[in-house]
C-alpha cells in the first residue's frame, strides 16, 4: 500500500467565501465522499487549507498504485462537476502515522 498527497485546487482563490448555492451543494457531496473514504480506511486525513494566497484542500490517500489513486480522485463529486476544480497527486516516499508506516520501497 502506498500513500498519495492530493491537492484539490478550487476554480478561484476566494472560492471558500464566494460559493454559489450549486457550489455549496456540490461541496456537501464532496465532504460526504471524503467522509466515506475515511470510514473505509482509504483516506488518513483530509481538509481545507487556509492559505493566504488562496485556499485549497488536501487529502492523504492510501492506494495500491497511482491508477487506484486516480480512480479515487475521479470519483470525487467536485471533479465530476463543471465547477472547475483540478487536482494534483503526489506519491509520498514514506508516510508514518501513529499506527503504521507506509513505504512503497519496502
Amino acid at each position: 500500500m502506498s500513500a498519495y498527497l492530493f491537492k484539490l485546487i478550487p476554480p478561484r482563490p476566494d472560492f471558500a467565501v464566494t460559493l454559489s448555492d450549486k457550489e455549496k451543494a456540490t461541496m456537501l457531496e464532496h465532504a460526504g465522499y471524503w467522509g466515506e473514504l475515511a470510514s473505509a480506511g482509504n483516506t488518513l486525513a483530509y481538509g481545507p487549507v487556509d492559505d493566504p494566497s488562496g485556499g485549497y484542500g488536501i487529502g492523504i490517500v492510501l492506494a495500491d498504485n497511482l491508477h487506484d489513486a486516480e480512480r479515487i480522485r475521479d470519483g470525487d463529486p467536485v471533479l465530476r462537476s463543471s465547477i472547475g476544480f483540478r487536482t494534483e497527486i503526489f506519491p509520498m516516499r514514506r508516510l508514518v502515522t501513529p499506527s503504521a508506516s507506509y513505504d512503497p520501497a519496502g
